[in-house]
């Protein structure tokens, strides 16, 4: 409200102000992206794959906005190379991974152990191991296992964890941690 030269302001205005602003500040699909917002306008990716040889290290998202083309590069790298079959990663499964490695606080890239998986594949390493899912989120582009050398299990499964943005599997004797932008869950030992 306003008379003459003077300006007063209300409760009501205060709040309304605040209440903008947090709109504006929300997270737009996970906590996840919340983490990412300190990152500032731009989101990195770093990983790679001892099984490919290959490396990827890519800004996918500026200012708002995700990159095609650095998109299609992590989904080429995530594919599943058992079968060299490529599905587009889910959006939120990346920033979750990008997430935890800003609040780790390391520059190391990831090693990707598992990302895209067909269901070929994902019924072959079940017949292996009781821990593969029948309905795994590797099979639908949205799920990762990664590694890093400078950080133990349970430094990136707390971090993961933080995030509160999907499934975070703790596989100590493996040496890996699961990530995913499925229903908010954890286990493992």
């Amino acid at each position: 409200m306003t008379t003459g030269k003077t300006s007063i302001i209300t409760r009501r205005g205060l709040l309304g102000a605040f209440a903008a602003t947090a709109l504006v500040a929300a997270p737009t699909y996970s906590k996840a992206a919340g983490f990412l917002r300190g990152a500032g306008d731009i989101r990195r990716l770093r990983m790679y794959s001892g099984r490919t040889g290959e490396s990827v290290d890519t800004i996918y998202w500026i200012e708002g906005e995700y990159i095609p083309e650095a998109l299609k590069e992590i989904n080429y790298f995530m594919r599943d190379w058992r079968e060299d079959a490529v599905k587009a990663i889910d959006t939120r499964t990346i920033d979750i991974i990008a997430a935890t490695h800003a609040l780790l606080d390391v520059t190391e890239p990831y090693m990707l152990l598992s990302g895209y998986r067909t269901p070929r594949t994902n019924a072959m390493l079940r017949a292996r191991s009781r821990r593969v899912a029948k309905n795994s989120l590797h099979v639908k582009g949205e799920a990762n296992d990664v590694r890093l050398k400078t950080r133990s299990v349970n430094q990136i499964y707390r971090a993961a964890v933080a995030c509160r943005a999907g499934g975070v599997g703790k596989y100590s004797r493996s040496n890996f941690v699961h990530m995913d932008c499925g229903v908010v869950r954890t286990w493992g030992s």
